[in-house]
């Protein structure tokens, strides 16, 4: 079974989104999408941003193109669909706008080359995921973002594929690591109190910060964590069960909070997204007690790795799918290029 083919019986909508530049997000999306053609699985394709371009706008550099097979559906705004190498057959005009124009909905009707774009925000990509899938979409592709956090949201898709390689770093293990940290960070475990997340819930409009003891809910004036770390460490006390945080994460959220007070309280966050922590600072924190709930994770679907970078080194393909799978568990990982799976993935 192919990956796509595997990955499409779990999910209807699936992100794909790079750790960073040149870790080979466009190179996975072409292959899934030729994939599904082989498969005979309808794709609907959409982006965050601009791909498909041969050249990066922003660094000049070259960039893989996107081939769409007959019969795809894809988003794209007005400006984009006369640059269009492939046949479009234009279904929808979209309520949605980029700064390329209106996004419209089309069919393929002749295979070729297309720059792809549609909304950045979260609420506009659910839309037009819906209504691909409703015009007969069998799976939906999102060309995410070159950062962990853009449209990892769970509110958008799914589930994630995360390119990743040797663009991250010169160093392999630190490649591993790095992609290690934001599989964890995904999987972290979901608050299941019912109680807490319909509290949550109805206080989310207000954005305030919410504390929770035994079975009492405090609700604080205090309505987001930056900046407010001192105030924040002042509000809980040590023997408090959980404190629901509305914004980001961040270390100076946490500086304010003494250590028996961090090892004793539980902190909530909406998704993963918000949390802003490097490697180093969460496995520090992480020792000193730091726990971490969220209210939606993201489900990963596969890892897949790009052993070379642009700046002229490589990694052995082999090694370095072993060792980020030596890391993760239960998730595929793979060198699309090459087809070599972790062979510890089950």
């Amino acid at each position: 079974m192919g990956l796509l083919r595997e990955i499409s019986s779990k999910y209807r909508v699936v992100s794909v989104i790079g750790m960073a530049k040149n870790a080979g997000k466009t190179t996975t999306l072409n292959y899934l999408i030729a994939e599904a053609e082989d498969e005979g699985l309808r794709l609907g394709i959409t982006s965050t941003g601009r791909d498909g371009e041969t050249v990066d706008l922003v660094t000049g550099t070259e960039k893989p193109k996107v081939f769409l097979p007959e019969d795809a559906i894809v988003a794209l705004p007005s400006e984009l669909y006369e640059l269009s190498d492939a046949g479009l057959e234009i279904l929808r005009l979209t309520e949605h706008s980029t700064s390329m124009g209106q996004v419209m909905l089309c069919r393929v009707a002749e295979s070729g080359y297309v720059q792809i774009a549609g909304p950045v925000s979260t609420s506009g990509q659910k839309e037009i995921c819906a209504e691909m899938l409703g015009l007969g979409a069998e799976m939906v592709l999102i060309d995410g973002a070159i950062d962990r956090r853009a449209i990892a949201n769970p509110e958008a898709s799914d589930a994630v594929i995360l390119a990743t390689g040797a663009a991250l770093s010169r160093s392999m293990s630190k490649v591993a690591e790095e992609t290690a940290c934001v599989a964890e960070l995904y999987g972290l475990p979901e608050i299941d109190e019912a109680w807490m997340r319909d509290e949550i819930l109805k206080e989310s409009n207000a954005g305030k910060i919410i504390i929770f003891k035994g079975d009492r809910a405090r609700v604080s004036e205090l309505k987001t964590g930056l900046a407010a770390g001192a105030a924040l460490g002042n509000l809980i006390k040590k023997d408090e069960g959980y404190v629901y945080i509305p914004g980001a994460l961040t270390g100076s959220v946490i500086a304010g909070l003494p250590t028996d007070v961090l090892r004793n309280t539980a902190i909530i966050v909406a998704d993963p997204t918000r949390i802003f922590l490097d490697r180093t600072e969460w496995m520090r924190l992480r020792k000193k007690g730091l726990r971490v709930f969220l209210m939606a994770g993201v489900k990963i679907a596969a890892i897949t790795v790009n052993p070379w970078s642009p700046e002229g080194y490589s990694f052995d393909s082999d090694a370095l799918v072993e060792s980020i799978g030596a890391f993760v568990s239960g998730i595929p990982v793979i060198d699309i290029r090459k087809g070599k799976r972790d062979e510890n993935f089950k």
